[in-house]
């Protein structure tokens, strides 16, 4: 996920760059908008770190992010094959069931 995409995404976003750095309010990280130099900036003036150090953590609440996204996509999709097989297995089921009941009434 490029930045451009987490910029676009910044109100959803907003809650876990709160989370990661407890110094910065909500109201300030809505005023940055997603932009990463001003985020950069707002880390070094909270944090009272050098530039270089800021960047590094916002590469890595990134990186966070993209690995949540991809936890995320894996949970669903093994969420979807577990209700897939749920169906088919219910489904067997149900023509098993059928088919038993059609022998006895024969």
């Amino acid at each position: 996920m490029n930045w451009d995409r987490i910029e676009g995404q910044w109100k959803q976003r907003r809650g876990k760059a709160t989370h990661h750095w407890g110094k910065l309010m909500s109201d300030e990280l809505a005023a940055v908008a997603g932009k990463h130099e001003q985020l950069v900036g707002l880390l070094q003036e909270k944090y009272g770190i050098a530039k270089e150090e800021a960047k590094r953590q916002v590469d890595e609440f990134k990186k966070n992010i993209d690995q949540l996204k991809k936890s995320n996509a894996k949970l669903l999709r093994s969420q979807k094959l577990s209700s897939k097989k749920k169906r088919k297995s219910n489904a067997v089921s149900v023509k098993a069931k059928n088919s038993s009941k059609k022998r006895r009434l024969s």
